[in-house]
C-alpha cells in the first residue's frame, strides 16, 4: 500500500504535511485533533474489521506546529518546538491516560519529518543548513537522535523508493540552479545519485513512488510551465506529461498509488487531489487509460488522505460530526479497454486525451522537441552507473 499524508506546497516547492499520516502498511494514522487551541494527538486503528480513533492526550494541550506520525507498533512520534530545538517523543496508550517516552532533540533553524518509512519502525528527518541539509533518524537507533547523512545542497520533499527504507528520493537544489531529484542511498551512508533530468534547466520533482510497478509521478516545468508527468523505472521511454491531468483553475496532486502491479505499472490507479473553487474532490487515473475521472468526495475527507489496496479499492480517511473516524471505500473506475492483437495488450477505445514526451513543449503539433529526457533505466535503483 501507498503511504499518504495530507500535503500542501510550500514557497520553495517543498511538500509538507498538514497534519494527518499513515503508515506504510495502512495499518495506523495519526493526526492532531481538537478543536481551537484545545490540540491533542489522535491515533487511528485502521487494520481491523472497523477503524477507530484514540485521543493521546497529555497534561497540556500541544502547539499547532508540531508534527505527529504513527509507527506500525502503535506508538505515535511527536515532534515539538521547545526553545528553539526541535523534541521527539513517543506516545502510546496506557489504559486511561497516555504514556510518553522522550528520544532527545535536535537543534536546527527548520526541521521537517520525512514520511514514515517502509519498515515501520524508523522515522527520519530533513534540517536544511547553508551548503548542505542533514537527515537524523529521529526514532527506531539506538541511542536517541542519530545523524545519518549529509547531502550536499538544499534538499526537500522525501519518497521512499523501495520496501525496506534504504532508498530515498530528495529533490535537491545546487548554488541556486534548478531543483533535481536525486536518490539517497542510507545503507551507503547518503550516497547520492542522479534521479531525473528532464532537461537541464529544468525543475524536476519526484511526487510520489511505487516500488512494484517502479511507477512514478513527477512534477516538472521542462514543458515550459509545471506539469504532472509520469514516467517507469528500468523503462526506455520518456517522461510523459498528459493532457487529461491539466485542469484549468484547478490545483491537481496525486497522493496514492496502487500497489502489486509488478509487471503492469500502466494499469496502476493513481488518486488525485483536485482542488478549486467549489472545494477539493477526487481524481483516479491510469496512464493506460489516459483518461482522468473525477469523483465526488466521501463527507469530511480528509483531503489528501487515502491508500489503494492490491485489488483496486481507494480507501479515504474522513471525520465528521456524527462519525469521528470513518474510512470510504471506492473502486477504481473502469476505464473501456479492448486487447491489441499486435503488441498484446490493452488498448483504449474511447477517444483519448494527448501525452506530450519529455521537454515537448504542449503547444500542439509540430512544435520543436527542446529536449528529451534522461532514459529512467539509468536511475540507481536498476544498479547501473548514474552519467556524470
Amino acid at each position: 500500500m501507498t503511504v499518504c499524508a495530507i500535503e500542501t506546497a510550500t514557497e520553495d516547492g517543498a511538500v509538507g504535511s498538514t497534519g494527518f499520516t499513515m503508515t506504510a502498511d495502512g495499518t495506523y494514522a495519526a493526526r492532531l485533533a481538537g478543536d481551537g487551541e484545545a490540540l491533542f494527538p489522535e491515533r487511528w486503528t485502521l487494520d481491523g474489521p472497523e477503524p477507530y480513533a484514540v485521543p493521546l492526550p497529555l497534561d497540556q494541550p500541544e502547539e499547532r506546529d508540531a508534527d505527529v506520525l504513527p509507527l506500525t507498533d502503535g506508538r505515535v512520534l511527536i515532534r515539538r518546538r521547545v526553545e528553539g530545538r526541535h523534541a521527539f517523543s513517543l506516545l502510546y496508550p496506557t489504559g486511561p491516560g497516555t504514556g510518553e517516552l522522550p528520544l532527545g532533540a535536535i537543534e536546527s533553524a527548520r526541521l521537517t519529518l520525512l514520511p514514515p518509512s517502509p519498515d515501520g519502525v524508523s522515522a527520519y528527518a530533513l534540517a536544511p543548513g547553508e551548503g548542505s541539509t542533514a537527515i537524523w533518524l529521529v526514532a527506531g537507533g539506538a541511542f536517541g537522535p542519530e545523524h545519518v547523512a549529509e547531502v550536499p545542497g538544499h534538499c526537500s520533499g522525501g519518497v521512499w523508493l523501495d520496501r525496506t527504507g534504504r532508498m530515498l528520493a530528495l529533490d535537491r537544489q545546487l548554488d541556486g540552479g534548478p531543483v533535481k531529484a536525486v536518490a539517497v542511498d542510507l545503507g551507503r551512508g547518503g550516497e547520492v545519485t542522479p534521479l531525473l533530468q528532464i532537461t537541464e534547466e529544468s525543475d524536476d520533482r519526484l511526487l510520489l513512488a511505487e516500488p512494484d510497478s517502479g511507477l512514478l509521478l513527477i512534477r516538472s516545468n521542462a514543458p515550459g510551465h509545471d506539469r504532472l508527468g509520469w514516467g517507469v523505472l528500468s523503462s526506455l521511454r520518456p517522461v510523459r506529461f498528459p493532457e487529461c491531468l491539466r485542469l484549468a483553475d484547478c490545483a491537481v496532486t496525486p497522493f496514492a498509488v496502487q500497489p502489486g502491479q509488478m509487471l503492469t505499472p500502466e494499469s496502476c490507479a493513481v488518486a488525485l487531489r483536485i482542488d478549486g473553487a467549489a472545494g477539493s474532490w477526487l481524481g483516479v487515473w491510469r496512464p493506460a487509460g489516459r483518461r482522468l475521472h473525477q469523483l465526488a468526495a466521501p463527507e469530511g475527507w480528509l483531503a489528501g488522505a487515502g491508500l489503494w489496496s492490491r485489488e483496486g479499492v481507494l480507501q479515504l480517511p474522513y471525520a465528521t460530526g456524527a462519525v469521528r473516524c470513518g474510512v470510504a471505500r471506492i473502486e477504481a473506475p473502469e476505464d473501456v479497454c479492448v486487447p491489441d492483437v499486435i503488441t498484446g495488450r490493452d488498448m483504449i477505445t474511447e477517444p483519448a486525451q494527448a501525452e506530450h514526451a519529455g521537454g515537448e513543449p504542449s503547444v500542439g503539433a509540430g512544435a520543436p522537441l527542446v529536449c528529451r529526457p534522461m532514459p529512467l533505466q539509468q536511475s540507481p535503483l536498476t544498479g547501473r552507473a548514474a552519467p556524470d
